[in-house]
């Protein structure tokens, strides 16, 4: 079983509708996007945090399925319907992308075969081998746990907010769930490191060049060789379609669009803090 954290929408933007007396009450898959047929349905979601809920899926075969979440923005109102959910599951595989969306890349209909869906999978797990060792830094997030953790108290604090805990870890981290203690302190989960999958480009580039390796390899699920443009008659010519050079529609993603997500190494420097001023011998100005 896994699981899938939602942000409801409502009116066109991401709404929390527990504040208002609302609940998110149920999650219901179906097998395509017109939402006839159900195959299976969770609830209700459990808030993680504020604007955030947390399902619970039950098994269901691999593919991609569409979703309905239903809630109720407030209380009282009536219950409204979330169709912005698409999932390709299962979920929690170490993979920035799904094996789905590399297939819907190559041309090549849904439902994969158990052949297809291992040699996409592959394809993904070396393309996110490549952006490994560019970043030097893995793609999945490690989830670490700190209990009896006391916040940064402030009006109108949201714990949501990394900024509103006393951690201090030299990586890229967020807060996913948090639990109270009943005594002022909390235990908070942490994902801590690079989250490939939450990240558009990393998913862009891993999605594109899984599928551009799958498209030349021999064999590969969708493979074509060359682009064939046309054919004579006779089969005497062909001509091929060239490749979008870099920058041009349709080029595929070079890796250094990659390069902010490097990791920054920083260590703190051993120079004693000087005074305030006026006690120091010189005076900050705005803009200098």
């Amino acid at each position: 079983m896994s699981v899938v954290d939602h942000e409801p929408m409502y009116g066109g933007a991401h709404y929390d509708p527990e504040p208002a007396g609302g609940q998110v009450t149920s999650l219901v898959l179906y097998n395509g996007p017109e939402r006839t047929t159900e195959v299976a349905a969770s609830g209700p979601g459990t808030r993680l945090r504020p604007g955030t809920y947390r399902f619970a899926l039950p098994d269901v075969p691999p593919g991609r399925y569409w979703a309905t979440v239903t809630f109720t923005p407030s209380s009282g109102a009536q219950p409204v319907k979330d169709q912005s959910l698409r999932l390709d599951l299962p979920l929690g595989l170490g993979l920035a992308t799904s094996p789905e969306a590399v297939a819907d890349d190559l041309g090549v209909p849904l439902p994969l075969t158990p052949a297809q869906r291992d040699s996409l999978t592959t394809a993904i797990r070396r393309a996110q081998a490549d952006v490994e060792a560019y970043l030097g830094r893995p793609l999945v997030p490690r989830v670490v746990t700190r209990t009896a953790v006391t916040p940064y108290w402030r009006p109108n604090e949201d714990l949501a907010d990394p900024e509103a805990w006393p951690f201090d870890i030299d990586d890229d981290w967020q807060v996913s769930a948090y639990r109270d203690r009943g005594d002022g302190t909390y235990d908070v989960d942490l994902l801590v490191g690079l989250d490939g999958a939450a990240e558009d480009p990393i998913v862009r580039y891993v999605t594109a060049h899984a599928a551009e390796s799958e498209r030349n390899r021999p064999g590969g699920v969708g493979a074509q060789g060359r682009r064939v443009s046309s054919v004579s008659a006779e089969g005497q010519s062909i001509s091929y379609d060239s490749a979008p050079t870099t920058g041009q529609a349709g080029a595929l993603p070079t890796i250094d669009t990659l390069s902010r997500l490097k990791r920054r190494l920083w260590q703190p420097l051993n120079i004693s803090p000087r005074p305030p001023w006026p006690y120091s011998s010189t005076r900050y100005r705005s803009g200098r």
